[in-house]
């Protein structure tokens, strides 16, 4: 339970937020390869539509908005999880190329490549005879 417990953060209250819904933070897996940056995060429920991907200046922050899923004429009488909108931010450095981020979602896992910046990457020198 305390693990549950610390991924989520209820009624954020933003300027901008209007929802009155508890937000969670979504797990993210990070690989790295020698070109790229991946960030790989579960957000169930989320599609092409509802989820958002902003960077502004070195802050990538990745939000996703889902709908409670409750039943029409239907009361709850048991939930083995909760619902709600997702957000996280991370702060990139000047070794991600800005402008070849690209962003995917399929089935409630956004996919995120940060494409590493040209002088980042590593270069092999060739050597000459004298």
């Amino acid at each position: 339970m305390p693990e549950k417990d610390s991924q989520k953060t209820e009624n954020v209250m933003v300027a901008e937020k209007i929802r009155n819904v508890k937000t969670f933070v979504p797990r993210v897996d990070i690989y790295e390869t020698k070109d790229s940056i991946f960030l790989i995060a579960d957000m169930p429920g989320v599609d092409e539509n509802t989820v958002d991907v902003e960077l502004e200046k070195n802050i990538l922050t990745i939000t996703g908005k889902v709908e409670d899923g409750m039943l029409k004429n239907h009361t709850l009488i048991f939930s083995e999880y909760e619902v709600g909108d997702y957000e996280r931010s991370f702060t990139l450095s000047d070794e991600i190329d800005r402008e070849k981020i690209n962003a995917t979602v399929k089935q409630g896992v956004l996919r995120l490549e940060l494409p590493k910046a040209e002088k980042i990457k590593p270069k092999k020198i060739a050597i000459k005879a004298a």
